[in-house]
């Protein structure tokens, strides 16, 4: 479960950056990055859990402050995923919309079959 806990912050930066970078380039190429070797690193079994989600926490803030700016045309913009190809802001925004309930749903389903309050 800490994998995740800290999986979710990491993801939603790199989701965050590829916005900024769409927002102020024209159709960017972004880097994929290894998310088990992230996984792997010292540093997640060393943080505490609490600074994962005040991470995500204040990320979540920033990230909703430029969306709330987006015109309708923004949504439209691009960035460029090598293994994905051209992916729009707003399909994106759903893409991680979904992918921040679903490791909600994981968590959620491990504490109570662990049967932890």
């Amino acid at each position: 479960m800490r994998q995740v806990i800290h999986h979710v912050p990491e993801s939603h930066m790199q989701s965050y950056t590829r916005f900024k970078l769409a927002l102020t380039e024209d159709d960017p190429v972004v880097k994929p990055y290894d998310e088990a070797a992230w996984a792997r690193l010292g540093d997640v079994e060393l943080t505490p859990i609490e600074t994962s989600l005040t991470l995500l926490d204040a990320l979540h803030d920033r990230w909703v402050r430029v969306l709330r700016m987006l015109d309708e045309a923004a949504w439209s913009r691009t960035f460029r995923h090598p293994d994905l190809g051209s992916v729009r802001l707003d399909g994106n925004l759903a893409l991680y919309a979904w992918h921040g309930k679903h490791h909600v749903a994981h968590i959620t389903s491990l504490r109570e079959r662990m049967g932890w309050a």
